[in-house]
């Protein structure tokens, strides 16, 4: 029996081509009407009602695609908890030093074997790079290089890795370039796994906020710098905070990569889903917001988009979670790896894909170096090879 309520859900996901209990692949199929007054609660309560399985649908990422490429998330009913989100992110400093703690906690201290059953041997928890690669083994590597190479790293030079994950990058630059890293992290469950992963190369894994580098390291002690997929973690009010941080570790003619996701829009937040059960106190930069951190300190040598290798990395992080979901289930940690949390993990993964696909989304990477350091010092090389 049709009511309003169920009229209303109808025709507004029509506009993006999705009939409720049609026959296409991104057609929703209602297995619980709960799931009607939970989509008034917009994207929040849409993912909330997945995982507790009110509907399934055969292609996440396709269903997705349309509804963003329509802008039914732009909707007033969509944006309604965004909206509540980013009147908080005015008012207060998510990313304050406790604010930093939240992520760390919610996310990136899960049990360190979930990641290591979907991720590549480099454990490269950003975009990977699909230019020649196939597999995602490859596809890590190629992003590597591509990072080592356009810093131009020599052997014995000093590298910064702020945000350094299960340090990956490290060890790579490491082993490969001959550098000597200082990885830092505030994830206790990454700095611990890193340590171990990096045993015997000359890295040092801290676990240390941005915000003490200072404290840490004199002026110009690195030759080199990154953040990979950080900054997302930052916060709007904190970039001009973390930039001038990075500047002042660098020595003059050194280098500084950021690798992010960006956004098509100034934002102040992220979707109110992934702010609950995936990345929280998180948002993705414009280019604005980035740019207005950067004057003064940094010359841009260098700003190009991957965003289309994000695809292909999500689908086969969430190929790789399903195929090791049996193993998966069997960790034995304090936040149960239930089927709930399979199906928030699958929706994230996919529902991430279609903000890339649609260009909404993007993967940012900006080569500088410092203001009134002579030249540029930019090498434009071709950045799958080696340079000599």
């Amino acid at each position: 029996m049709n009511t309003p309520l169920k009229t209303f859900i109808h025709d507004l996901f029509a506009q993006a081509n999705v009939a409720i209990n049609g026959s296409n692949p991104w057609d929703i199929q209602v297995q619980d009407p709960r799931f009607y007054r939970r989509a008034l609660r917009g994207s929040l309560g849409i993912g909330e009602s997945y995982m507790d399985g009110d509907w399934t649908v055969e292609s996440i990422d396709a269903l997705f695609l349309r509804l963003i490429q329509t802008k039914i998330p732009n909707s007033p009913l969509m944006l309604m908890n965004k909206l509540l989100l980013d009147f908080k992110a005015r008012l207060t400093n998510l990313q304050s030093r406790m604010g930093s703690r939240a992520i760390a906690e919610a996310h990136y201290d899960l049990d360190y074997r979930l990641y290591e059953l979907f991720l590549g041997p480099w454990n490269q928890y950003t975009c990977c790079f699909f230019d020649r690669a196939e597999s995602l083994e490859a596809a890590e590597v190629e992003k590597l290089e591509m990072v080592c190479n356009k810093l131009n790293l020599r052997e014995g030079e000093r590298v910064l890795d702020i945000g350094c994950g299960w340090g990956g990058f490290a060890r790579y630059a490491a082993s490969t370039r001959g550098c000597r890293v200082t990885g830092i992290s505030i994830s206790k469950e990454q700095v611990a796994y890193a340590r171990d992963y990096t045993c015997g190369l000359p890295i040092e894994i801290i676990e240390c906020d941005y915000r003490d580098l200072p404290a840490r390291f004199g002026s110009g002690y690195f030759d080199k710098a990154v953040i990979i997929g950080m900054i997302e973690h930052v916060g709007y009010k904190n970039y001009r905070r973390i930039f001038e941080i990075a500047h002042k570790a660098l020595r003059d003619g050194g280098l500084f990569l950021l690798h992010t996701i960006g956004n098509n829009c100034v934002t102040r937040v992220v979707d109110p889903w992934i702010e609950k059960y995936i990345f929280r106190n998180s948002m993705a930069p414009a280019m604005t917001q980035l740019a207005r951190a950067l004057e003064g300190l940094f010359v841009v040598q260098d700003w190009e988009n991957y965003g289309h290798y994000y695809p292909p990395t999500l689908a086969h992080w969430q190929r790789r979670f399903e195929a090791n979901w049996p193993r998966i289930a069997e960790i034995e940690t304090r936040r149960p790896f239930d089927e709930r949390f399979r199906r928030m993990f699958n929706y994230y993964f996919l529902t991430c894909k279609a903000g890339f696909e649609a260009e909404q989304l993007f993967l940012w990477h900006l080569v500088m170096s410092k203001v009134g350091c002579g030249q540029a010092v930019y090498p434009r090389v071709n950045l799958l090879e080696p340079t000599s």
